[in-house]
């Protein structure tokens, strides 16, 4: 009965990115935007210099208290050293529900090799956060009175980490990580109490050269260990080099393992979650922009609006004499 439960919720919140039940940053599509820092800690100061990214995402315009989420992360190498360092600042809104965040990160490098052109690298990261969650129930009626309904505004701030680890070798690249390692969150809701907020990531990903042009496929898993829900991201990105820059554009297909039951005119099936993200973007000196749009496919659909997003980006402190001989996005810039 609580994984039916859990899977019916899941249609709804996690076809946003992912389960409400999950305190921290949603995952959402925000790392095809050159922001893989914000999943997965190992990649802070994944090379030379830093990167600054700025997201806003707006879901279902049409629908009053929408999720929506900010954030603002940044991430350097410090100079001449295998350390890298990060932070992540953000805001979840949810209906009734909020959470702000603030994430510090330490990541370090082991390079293979006497050549340092050569990318091959291995990478760790830990990010240490502290979060408040939030519950408005000042808005809450109800004719015959709960107990467990406070009518005010409910508040609690709890810590906990996230673990990451990354190998890197010229065009390929595969991350795993643990959000909220720590499992324990807060104490928020007096009814229900979601005890273990652990989640797992996987990537792996290649970028194949054609000059001018570069494809990239990749492939994200991810787990949540109290309810069992797991989606996969398949994802395909093309790049093209210009004389001003680089213009770049792709498409993810997440889907989830598990389904949930529904009834509708008296038929009954089961629909698993499917979503739709084609994105956009471009870099033009030491600047990034990128667009994405997801929709949500399915006979059970809260809206018929889509969730949007937009990236904004800034790298510095480069230098071409230490890129790395390949075609490395997320590492060369």
């Amino acid at each position: 009965m609580k994984r039916s439960l859990f899977l019916i919720l899941g249609l709804l919140a996690f076809g946003s990115g992912a389960l409400r039940a999950q305190e921290g940053i949603p995952v959402y599509f925000d790392y095809l935007m050159d922001n893989y820092y914000l999943v997965y800690p190992s990649m802070a100061g994944i090379g030379e210099g830093g990167k600054v990214r700025l997201t806003a995402r707006q879901q279902w315009f049409s629908v009053e208290e929408a999720p929506n989420l900010q954030t603002l992360n940044f991430h350097y190498r410090i100079p001449d050293s295998r350390s890298g360092v990060g932070a992540i600042v953000f805001n979840d809104a949810n209906g009734y529900h909020s959470q702000t965040g603030l994430k510090l990160t330490y990541a370090h490098h082991l390079p293979f090799g006497s050549d340092y052109r050569v990318l091959n690298q291995l990478s760790f990261g830990l990010s240490a956060g502290f979060i408040q969650s939030s519950l408005d129930e000042s808005e809450f009626r109800s004719i015959i009175g709960d107990p467990i309904i406070t009518g005010g505004q409910n508040s609690v701030g709890y810590f906990n980490v996230d673990f990451g680890a990354s190998y890197s070798y010229l065009e390929f690249y595969a991350h795993f990580s643990v959000l909220n390692l720590l499992g324990s969150g807060r104490d928020l809701y007096t009814a229900i109490e979601f005890d273990n907020l652990r989640r797992y990531l996987f990537s792996i990903g290649y970028v194949f050269d054609r000059g001018k042009w570069q494809f990239e496929p990749s492939i994200l898993l991810q787990i949540a260990e109290f309810t069992e829900e797991r989606s996969v991201d398949l994802n395909a990105k093309v790049y093209r080099q210009m004389e001003w820059g680089t213009a770049w554009a792709g498409l993810s297909y997440r889907r989830s393992f598990s389904g949930a039951q529904f009834l509708v005119d008296g038929s009954s099936g089961e629909q698993r979650l499917q979503l739709f993200t084609p994105l956009v973007g471009v870099n033009v000196g030491n600047f990034m922009v990128g667009y994405n749009y997801s929709y949500q496919s399915g006979e059970i659909r809260l809206d018929n609006g889509g969730f949007h997003q937009i990236t904004l980006g800034y790298d510095f402190g480069q230098l071409s004499a230490k890129r790395y001989d390949c075609k490395c996005p997320a590492v060369n810039y």
